[in-house]
């Protein structure tokens, strides 16, 4: 148990957050939320020891073994794979080096032996026999081959080391793990893997994610850092989510009466509560969810932009038809043969692989490039906006937010576009930042603005949520899910794709695969691990 007191801190004279009391127990996955810059990754140091808070204090059970996801990829370069994730239990690891060394000795005494006999109790009482097995089978679990154990971590390239330093902080039941982006880089078969571990987890888990799909799936509470406040919810993601947004409006309406107020919830607790799944922590999440009262759902004043996209006139039959593009980048042959015709009322999920493929293909649908071979139509009623995977070219420009976009707008008053800007969350004099300082997710804000201001009925994304906090991903999700045209998109978030794309095609090495069908669908029947 980790118990966290009056906690604050502060920089330079300001709160990042202060006064948190909080409880972090055993068997529940804490999931760590909050505007970029809110403190998440923060906090995490704060809990593991590694940053001192302004004042209070964490206090963790004793006894208790902490587990931290270690971001630095090459401090382990001297070791092998198996002495990084057996320092995932750094007791261990000791009696394993000590052994080593009296064993090793010309001289050996008595007094040698009794402290062979002690070592030796205590190494099987932490697992030690067992030790490297238990690495085998978690990099196996990873999508890792087990000859690695005996390789140098100096050899391997950063996505295998991002997954061997996620086995060492799973390694030889710690009694709490702290992870922060945990499923970067993993594939989706590790990604199921390491929910399905996390779901049989009899310890405290905390972590910071992006990845709702993740966070839905392993999440017993939702720890929510807001303006400085830090409180912890019952529930994963979604439930935090829609539950917030049900309190805004129950806030709206506060002349109802209360007994339809706490007849709303019930019915959307229920919703929430009648999870399928027979894991544990879905078991506890009903448990705690179906005990609620008006007064535990989130009050959050979180702000979420407004994305949301409507077309000037509606796409005739003759969409788009692409025969046998074929394009080589660098001398690699990156789309060979590929063919599809796009419909009316597609949302299509460009997945593979290669991402240069994919990008690749939006450049030509776009007329960035030319095609080695093949050719592509767009139908004569077809207007098209595209959101790069790189925007860069688009901010190197000494204008203003307010000046910038308003280059692309019809109405080019002062009063519309900052209205305009207010809702992207650029307000007051945030709307007179030079777009050449922008940070990575104020520059896809702009981009969606822009995209907006067309009133294409075709839109074309390689990668939107790159660089986005989780408000404006569920912004940017709930605009093109709810958009009336067709969608052509890529992205890594699993449910983001899930929840918009009604067509996935799949780039293959020779032409793809076109499956009218949900993702989820489409990764059962086709086995992806990869997209």
């Amino acid at each position: 148990m980790i118990t966290v007191i009056n906690l604050t801190l502060s920089f330079s004279g300001s709160d990042l957050f202060s006064n948190a009391n909080l409880k972090f127990t055993p068997g529940n996955c804490y999931g760590v939320i909050g505007a970029n810059g809110a403190g998440k990754s923060t906090l995490l140091k704060i809990l593991s020891g590694e940053l001192e808070p302004t004042k209070g204090e964490v206090a963790v059970a004793p006894n208790t073994r902490m587990s931290v996801l270690e971001q630095d990829h090459f401090k382990y370069d001297e070791k092998t794979v198996l002495d990084t994730i057996i320092l995932g239990n750094p007791r261990l690891y000791e009696i394993m080096m000590e052994k080593e060394t009296l064993y090793a000795k010309e001289d050996f005494s008595d007094e040698d032996g009794i402290r062979a006999a002690e070592l030796e109790a205590e190494f099987s009482e932490l697992g030690g026999w067992e030790a490297e097995s238990e690495a085998a089978k978690l990099i196996k679990g990873l999508g890792l081959d087990q000859d690695l154990l005996y390789e140098i971590m100096g050899a391997l390239d950063g996505k295998q080391k991002v997954k061997i330093l996620l086995a060492k902080a799973l390694f030889g039941s710690p009694d709490i793990i702290l992870l922060d982006e945990p499923t970067n880089h993993l594939d989706l078969a590790s990604v199921d893997w390491f929910e399905s571990f996390l779901l049989d987890f009899p310890g405290t888990v905390i972590v910071v994610s992006h990845d709702r799909h993740f966070l839905n799936t392993v999440c017993t509470h939702i720890v929510d850092i807001d303006f400085g406040k830090i409180s912890v919810y019952v529930g994963n993601y979604d439930f935090w989510y829609e539950s917030s947004q049900l309190m805004q409006k129950l806030a709206r309406e506060q002349n109802r009466k209360n007994e339809e107020k706490a007849k709303e919830l019930m019915n959307f607790i229920a919703r929430f509560s009648a999870n399928k799944s027979k894991s544990r922590q879905a078991t506890s999440r009903k448990k705690l969810l179906e005990k609620l009262t008006l007064d535990e759902l989130p009050q959050s004043s979180r702000r979420y932009p407004y994305v949301g996209f409507k077309m000037d006139r509606e796409p005739g039959k003759e969409i788009l038809t692409v025969e046998n593009l074929t394009k080589t980048v660098n001398g690699e042959k990156v789309l060979s043969n590929v063919s599809f015709r796009v419909n009316k009322g597609d949302k299509i999920a460009i997945i593979g692989q290669n991402e240069t493929a994919i990008t690749t293909l939006f450049q030509i649908l776009m007329g960035e490039t030319e095609p080695d071979a093949g050719s592509f139509k767009w139908g004569v009623s077809i207007s098209t906006s595209y959101f790069p995977k790189d925007s860069t070219a688009f901010f190197e420009s000494d204008l203003n937010i307010l000046h910038w976009l308003e280059q692309y707008s019809k109405d080019d008053s002062e009063t519309y576009l900052r209205g305009f800007l207010g809702r992207m969350l650029f307000s007051g004099d945030d709307a007179l930042k030079p777009v050449r300082v922008l940070s990575g997710g104020e520059k896809v804000r702009c981009m969606f603005s822009r995209m907006m201001m067309f009133g294409s009925n075709v839109l074309l994304l390689d990668q939107p949520t790159n660089h986005l906090d989780l408000e404006s991903i569920t912004a940017v999700n709930n605009g093109l899910a709810e958009f009336k045209g067709i969608v052509l998109f890529s992205s890594h978030d699993r449910q983001f794709i899930q929840t918009i794309a009604n067509r996935i095609i799949e780039l293959k090495d020779e032409g793809c695969m076109d499956k009218a069908m949900s993702f989820d669908e489409y990764v059962q029947l086709m086995g992806v691990k990869e997209f």
